[in-house]
């Protein structure tokens, strides 16, 4: 009898030779890039520096498309826009010490946001590796240790022959739910000695699926259809997994209400008789959540900014499917599912009956009608205004990247994401600095749309140099930068907390002059002319800057009894 695994496929005449008599030149860093090409890689981001010059003279051998960013933080950024847009693994190529811990931030954010990026960094020669040889420029004593509990998985090379199948099965971890960043290390002198190892002409890399228990899913759909008052909290595990399709059929069978976490924007239709749409730091809101009797979380561990800062109190049964296993359960208690967000809705939709409810979308008007009065009392009618601008002004399957800045907290609640996968923030880690180069990484990943990415002037210093990189390989990223003069929500918290702001205040360039010289166009606009300037930047083909000075206020995210 045969097996499956025991079939091994014998290479041809052609590939013998071509395996006998590799061509000459080569070295360790054409098994990585030819690894990376083998295993469908199409474009890679980074950063060359000295330990990893072996890696970036292979890029010249190679069809792999190269974009280089100018700090290592915003190239990890773009690779982690880059996976989230393709659902690949993004290559980020890096070098030792500095430039390695230089990413972290961003692979920070790849982590919680669960964004697959291949990151492959050079080391030290492996003659100062283990207590060897010391004082090597960008040592570190122990550089993987510094990326562990960071990224999903650390692998490290010491030979030639040990590249291909590190970068395999790094390439399948990064890929595998729940998706996430990836480190390799690879020594310099492992990457620029010549190598006789054949060319690498394929990638055996298959992401391990992640189904349900079947268990587990007859629970929970025995208690779904008992249920007399379901609801649903949609998170970022929903758009990840491709299964914004099964949630709305399993939604409509339930007749259950939907809300999207900041995390899951577009996981659910805006306008949906069902959609809560993502008001999830409106108490309204949380009440309506709370009084649920049985509540089904998709792909979010109800962390902060899913449970209004940890106020949420659920009454009711909570069944939480999460394909981080850290995440089941971490908060609430709740019939845990360790799944994939597509094949748990799948799961459910295979057993859950149709539910009747006159009243569902009635009492989802309701809720939304309190929220709408209470933000109305609060006199933040340029806020809402500016976002409504945006929102025409941007074409309806355009992705935005959004900074952590004040007008990114009002879209998390209030700005229409248009569809799955196309409103992205940096609301999982919370660093500065994201939304620019992440929006690059995803004009780099589809060219046929327009990008926005959307910044306070204090969020917009951290990358002002890849206006660069915007110029050098002419992408079609338009760039909001809102110029309040500081750190407006820093200045609003501590304001609110102390009575006065410190350390807040900027001193910032003339944005419009900068880009420009850049030769990236800028324009400088007002609250009234916003959506017709921003909507000409991103009808012109490549990068451009449009300025809005303005200081906006958050709204309270609590209702005042």
């Amino acid at each position: 009898m045969t097996h499956d695994h025991d079939l091994v496929l014998r290479p041809t005449p052609a590939q013998t030779e071509a395996a006998l008599n590799p061509p000459p030149g080569r070295n360790g860093g054409d098994l990585v890039v030819e690894t990376l090409a083998g295993l469908g890689a199409t474009t890679v981001f980074g950063l060359p520096g000295q330990h990893a010059l072996g890696m970036f003279d292979a890029l010249r051998r190679s069809d792999l498309r190269y974009i280089g960013l100018r700090v290592e933080n915003n190239a990890g950024f773009a690779a982690d826009a880059y996976g989230r847009i393709t659902g690949e693994a993004a290559p980020l190529l890096l070098s030792t010490g500095p430039g390695a811990l230089t990413s972290l931030a961003a692979l920070q954010e790849a982590a919680a946001a669960s964004a697959p990026v291949l990151a492959i960094s050079s080391q030290i020669p492996t003659a100062g590796l283990g207590g060897g040889r010391h004082g090597y420029l960008h040592e570190l004593p122990d550089q993987a240790a510094s990326f562990r509990g960071v990224v999903k998985s650390v692998h490290t090379v010491r030979t030639q022959s040990q590249i291909p199948s590190a970068i395999e099965a790094a390439w399948t971890s990064a890929l595998s739910a729940p998706h996430g960043p990836v480190w390799v290390e690879i020594p310099q002198d492992v990457l620029l000695a010549e190598t006789a190892i054949p060319v690498v002409t394929g990638g055996d890399a298959f992401p391990e699926e992640l189904p349900p228990r079947p268990e587990l899913t007859a629970v929970a759909a025995d208690l779904l259809s008992r249920a007399a008052r379901p609801a649903i909290i949609a998170g970022g595990g929903v758009v990840r997994a491709d299964a914004s399709g099964k949630l709305k059929q399993l939604a409509e069978r339930l007749r259950a209400p939907v809300v999207t976490t900041p995390g899951g924007k577009g996981a659910f239709p805006w306008k949906h008789p069902l959609s809560l749409q993502s008001w999830i730091e409106d108490r309204h809101t949380t009440d309506f959540l709370e009084d649920a009797d049985v509540l089904l979380v998709v792909g979010s561990g109800l962390g902060e900014l899913s449970s209004n800062y940890h106020t949420f109190k659920p009454r009711g049964r909570i069944i939480q499917i999460e394909a981080d296993l850290g995440k089941l359960e971490s908060n609430h208690p709740a019939l845990g599912i360790h799944a994939d967000a597509r094949l748990a809705l799948q799961a459910l939709l295979e057993t859950v009956p149709k539910r009747q409810d006159a009243t569902a979308a009635d009492r989802v008007q309701g809720v939304l009608a309190k929220v709408a009065e209470r933000i109305a009392g609060q006199e933040l009618t340029l806020e809402q205004e500016l976002l409504a601008s945006i929102r025409r002004a941007l074409p309806g399957d355009s992705p935005s990247f959004w900074d952590m800045t004040i007008l990114a907290y009002w879209a998390w609640s209030a700005f229409d994401a248009k569809g799955p996968n196309h409103m992205h923030s940096a609301q999982g880690a919370g660093g500065l600095g994201y939304a620019f180069p992440a929006a690059l990484g995803a004009a780099a990943a589809d060219p046929t749309r327009p990008v926005l990415a959307v910044s306070g002037d204090g969020g917009a210093l951290y990358s002002i140099a890849e206006l660069a990189t915007a110029r050098q390989y002419d992408l079609n990223v338009t760039w909001l930068i809102v110029d309040d003069g500081g750190y407006g929500i820093l200045r609003e918290y501590m304001t609110d907390a102390f009575g006065e702001a410190t350390a807040t205040e900027l001193t910032r360039p003339d944005y419009v002059a900068l880009a420009e010289s850049f030769g990236v166009p800028g324009v400088r606009t007002t609250p009234e002319n916003l959506e017709q300037d921003l909507a000409k930047a991103l009808q012109a083909p490549g990068p451009s800057v449009v300025l809005l000075p303005a200081v906006l206020r958050m709204f309270a995210p609590t209702h005042l009894d």
